[in-house]
């Protein structure tokens, strides 16, 4: 006998929008990982990642009887995702404060392979870290196209939904995202 398919995340949201609160935490379950990596690669923070994931799905729940039926869950999930950042650097901006970014060990630790040098370990951080700033420093609708389009692997029609724009407006955003990407990285382009 074989298992049953998984619910699509349509399914589910149908699920939801008719009472059932099992489907959000099977969405939850589903997205909160990758949700949590598009945030934090976007607000550079692992606490803030966290919550902004939260209140995504807090809205998702809130907001479920707005979910159009045959509309792609993932798309709306990032939309949500994606105004919640726009906020958030809003406030921030008017709110600033010492940053308190912690040591990614994790991460460090992947770059020290057994045949990496101590030297080429800690060119590959500086190589992290530079295009971490990078993006960092991209406008609102440049980093958020350039994430959803390189990380999160949504189609130019898909991003255009999320940020409420024409494709062409896109495909124009992350061309105009690449020469501001590559102007800022070009030391590291040759090493």
């Amino acid at each position: 006998m074989t298992a049953p398919a998984a619910e699509s995340d349509e399914e589910l949201m149908a699920r939801l929008q008719r009472g059932d609160d099992n489907a959000l935490n099977a969405l939850m379950d589903r997205w909160q990982v990758p949700m949590r990596g598009y945030l934090y690669r976007y607000t550079q923070s692992e606490a803030t990642a966290h919550d902004l994931a939260q209140d995504t799905f807090v809205r998702i729940y809130q907001h479920r009887h707005r979910y159009k039926t045959g509309a792609r869950f993932k798309t709306w999930l990032f939309t949500i995702a994606t105004n919640l950042c726009r906020n958030h650097a809003r406030w921030r901006r008017r709110h600033p404060a010492e940053s308190l970014d912690e040591f990614d060990f994790k991460e460090s630790m992947a770059l020290m392979r057994e045949d990496n040098s101590p030297a080429d370990a800690l060119r590959d951080q500086e190589k992290i870290a530079a295009v971490r700033s990078a993006i960092d420093g991209l406008p609102h609708d440049l980093r958020a196209v350039t994430l959803l389009f390189e990380y999160e692997d949504l189609s130019h029609a898909e991003i255009a939904v999320v940020l409420d724009c024409s494709p062409k407006a896109v495909e124009t955003r992350l061309y105009r995202a690449r020469l501001m990407l590559k102007a800022r990285l070009t030391p590291y382009l040759s090493s």
